[in-house]
Formats: structure tokens, C-alpha cells, sequence
């Protein structure tokens, strides 16, 4: 990470979780001595709100673990803060967030766990199930889920519903896979967005370099549940929602690929998510990094999944290693992301859209910790604001002096959709705390949550 300025190099542990990088420049031609884009490329969408709505655990190696320890984040190591337009500045928010309560414990690591594969490793995602009850997911690549009869009431359930078989052929998509985002009409079918992680660092021959930043190639890939989330299956090969136009190159380098899906979200037919690219160069396909938004009218079928482009939703990208599309297509970043989105959810009173991310203090932002941000469209976002303020994973954990704050998601116990995906003038900010030891992350997490009144003008 030399030449970023963002954190210390050679003390962070790689990442594993499915937490991912930032938003950059223009893709690979153009990039920084950490090998990201450069600052001059840099840009986002914040835009007046006028458009019309769519329709459309284990110990880490330096504390004994193996291969499968719980590590650092991928979301620590790409952070890139994106200087807001002065302009924005002046516009009146849409709205309003307030934290009105203290943290609550849902989940504690040394108490809770069934293994040491049990640590809360990406933004909650819960649904309800045919009979009402709730499975929330946003632990490990050993995929288990909290179950209960609602949000009050969640305990680890200990069957693994979706493991991770560590493979080293890329084009299997089974290395390291999280359960990041879900969808389900009634309960018992179940679709999920996840983030895989195919590290060829931990695969001798596949990377020279070695290091898992060098070494890393992401792609959102699809898994499905016929009975209401108690076991989730691939296809063979999975399908691919999500992937670069180009396969796993044992000298790439850099960081590259799709990755961190925001759960999923309804406006009418549609189904939306958004998802974090590093961006490429390929000819006639230059690919911006950024927020991808991703729309479907049915989620039951991964390969209907098309991202925006800035006129419509027309982007495929399909896998590499069994299709070839010429041109690549790309998308048109949107929002005003410094990286992944945690959450998205519908304000059931007004129809605008709140999302909630972290971020680092830095250009464009004051202080280190979450924020939100609203928009009418998906599309054009106002400025974001802190929600709550505290080091995060963009930070250095060799200066923190309490336990880092992530993967933030907004949920509403009272929510009218099975899928959490809205939320009334109250919800539940969920979110993880990391306790570090000198410069480690460490598996000592919690999953917290407190609630937080919501305001929105019509």
C-alpha cells in the first residue's frame, strides 16, 4: 500500500470478508504507487433529487489461526475517501437520521459462537420465513444464520448453510464465498447475492506475488434456498451475477472484480442492488470503479441481473471463463460512496431511498464513522451525513483506542416487506464492533444494534 497515504503497510493482516474496496479512478491504466486509480479521475454523483422514481472467531495467523482464520478487511485496505462537490454542500438534506438509544449486544463472539468460524464479517441481511420467523446472515464464509421468532429475539443457529470449499481453480467460483445479500417472495425460495472471494495468494502457483492484495479477484456469484434458508446450493459452476470481462491472471497485480453486493432492495416489478467494481481498461470498455446499480424483475434468476449505464439498464457481466462479451459493457457509477454500501432501504412514508455506509475522515468527510445518505431515484444522492461517529475499518488500528465500528445496515422490526427492505420513522442501526490488539483485528466482535428515529420531507 505504499504511496496511498491511507494505511501502514505490512501490519494489516489480508482481508477476508466480504467487505471490499473503494471507489477509484478511471480502472487500471491509471493508478497510484499503491496501484489504484489517481486522485485526478476521481469523481461521484451527487445531483439535486428532481428525477422522476425508478420503475424500473478463528484466531488471525499472528494469534495461531490457518488458512480460515478470521482476518482483516478488504474494506481496511482499499479505502479511498471521494471529495464531495462544493456545490452539494448547499442543498438542503432529504433526510434525517438520530441515534435514541444505547447499543444493544445480538451476537458476542467468545459467548455466542459455535466454532471460531462464528464472527459477524458483513452488513446483516434478514427475511422472513414462511412461518414469520427471521434468519439474519452477515457472519463468515462458514455461512450460518441467526434464526428467531423476530429481531428481538435472534441465537446462532449451528448448521451451516452454505460452506466455502477453498478450491484453487478460479473458474470453479469456490474459494471463499459470504452470504451478502437475500430475496425472497414467500418465504421458503430463497435467492442470494454472494460475495466470493477467489484468494490466489493462498493457492501455490496461481500468484507469484503472494500477497493477498496482488492476489485478489472478486465476483458476485448466485446460491438459492428451497427451504427457507436452512441450506443454500450452487449450480456447477455457480453463475455468475457479477464478474470482470477478463479471468484471473496469475501476474494481475492488483485488486480487481466485483464484489460487496448491498442487499436487495423492491420499488413496483423491479429488484435492485448496488455493488462495488474496481474498474478495468480493456478496449473499448473502460470501466470507471464505483457503485454499480443492478436491476432485476426476477432474483429467482440470477442471469436477469443488468446494470445501469447511465441510460438504461442494459450491462451484463457474465463469467468470463465461459462467455466472451465483445465489447466488455460497463456501467455508470452512482452516488457519493467512498466504498461499499452497507444498506439500502425504502422510507415506507415518502418512497425515498436511505442508504448507509462508513467512511473515513478525510476529503469529503469530517470524522470517521457511518453516514447516510437519501435519494429519490437510486440514482442522484444528497450529501451524506454522520449518523454515528467512531473509528472504523478505513482506519488504522495501530492508533485505535476503542474497538472499530462496521458494517452498518438499517433494519425495521416492524418492516411491511418479508425482506426488510423498508422501514417506517424508526429502525435498528446493525452493526459490528472489532476489538483490536496493537495493530490486529481480532475475532473478539460483537453485533450490536441501537435504534434510530427517521425523519424524511416530503
Amino acid at each position: 500500500m505504499a504511496g496511498t497515504g491511507l494505511v501502514p503497510t505490512a501490519r494489516f493482516p489480508p482481508p477476508s470478508a466480504g467487505e471490499g474496496g473503494p471507489r477509484r479512478g478511471a480502472g487500471e491504466g491509471q493508478r497510484d504507487a499503491g496501484g489504484f486509480g489517481t486522485r485526478s479521475d476521481l469523481s461521484c454523483t451527487v445531483a439535486p433529487l428532481s428525477r422522476p422514481l425508478l420503475t424500473p472467531g478463528p484466531p488471525s495467523p499472528a494469534e495461531g489461526g490457518g488458512k480460515g482464520a478470521v482476518l482483516g478487511f478488504t474494506f481496511a485496505l482499499l479505502a479511498l475517501l471521494i471529495p464531495l462537490p462544493a456545490q452539494a454542500a448547499a442543498e438542503p438534506p432529504l433526510s434525517a437520521l438520530t441515534l435514541v438509544g444505547p447499543p444493544a449486544i445480538v451476537f458476542k463472539a467468545g459467548r455466542d459462537a459455535c466454532d471460531g468460524a462464528d464472527v459477524p464479517d458483513a452488513p446483516a441481511r434478514a427475511f422472513r420465513d414462511a412461518a414469520g420467523a427471521v434468519a439474519l446472515f452477515g457472519m463468515h464464509y462458514r455461512n450460518r444464520a441467526l434464526r428467531g421468532p423476530d429481531l428481538d429475539h435472534l441465537k446462532l443457529d449451528c448448521a451451516v448453510v452454505l460452506d466455502s470449499g477453498e478450491k484453487s481453480d478460479p473458474a470453479a467460483y469456490d474459494d471463499r464465498s459470504w452470504i451478502t445479500a437475500t430475496w425472497t417472495e414467500d418465504g421458503k425460495r430463497v435467492a442470494a447475492l454472494l460475495h466470493h472471494e477467489y484468494q490466489a495468494n493462498e493457492h501455490p502457483g496461481r500468484c507469484p506475488a503472494g500477497s493477498y492484495m496482488a492476489c485478489w479477484y472478486n465476483t458476485i456469484t448466485a446460491a438459492a434456498s428451497a427451504d427457507g434458508g436452512r441450506s443454500f446450493l450452487r449450480q456447477s459452476p455457480p453463475v455468475v451475477v457479477a464478474g470482470a470481462p477478463f479471468r484471473q491472471e496469475i501476474d494481475q497485480g492488483r485488486h480487481r472484480g466485483f464484489f460487496n453486493p448491498s442487499n436487495i432492495v423492491a420499488d413496483g416489478r423491479w429488484r435492485y442492488f448496488l455493488a462495488s467494481t474496481t474498474g478495468w481498461d480493456r478496449p473499448g470498455s473502460d470501466q470507471e470503479a464505483g457503485l454499480c446499480l443492478f436491476r432485476s424483475d426476477d432474483p429467482a434468476d440470477p442471469t436477469r441481473w443488468r446494470a445501469w449505464t447511465g441510460t438504461g439498464f442494459t450491462a451484463a457481466f457474465p463469467d468470463p471463463y465461459r462467455k466472451s462479451v465483445q465489447p466488455p459493457a460497463t456501467c455508470r457509477p452512482v452516488g457519493p460512496f467512498p466504498g461499499p454500501v452497507g444498506a439500502v432501504v425504502r422510507h415506507r412514508g415518502t418512497g425515498a431511498w436511505i442508504a448507509v455506509f462508513m467512511a473515513k475522515a478525510g476529503e469529503g468527510f469530517a470524522r470517521s464513522g457511518f453516514y447516510w445518505t437519501s435519494s429519490r431515484d437510486l440514482i442522484a444522492w444528497d450529501v451524506p451525513r454522520l449518523l454515528l461517529e467512531g473509528a472504523t475499518l478505513y482506519d488504522d488500528p495501530c492508533t485505535a483506542t476503542a474497538p472499530l465500528i462496521a458494517y452498518p445496515s438499517l433494519l425495521d422490526p416492524g418492516a411491511k416487506g418479508r425482506n426488510f427492505d423498508d422501514v417506517g420513522d424508526g429502525a435498528l442501526l446493525t452493526y459490528a464492533s472489532l476489538r483490536v490488539a496493537g495493530c490486529t483485528i481480532t475475532s473478539d466482535r460483537d453485533l450490536l444494534r441501537r435504534p434510530v428515529s427517521i425523519r424524511v420531507w416530503p
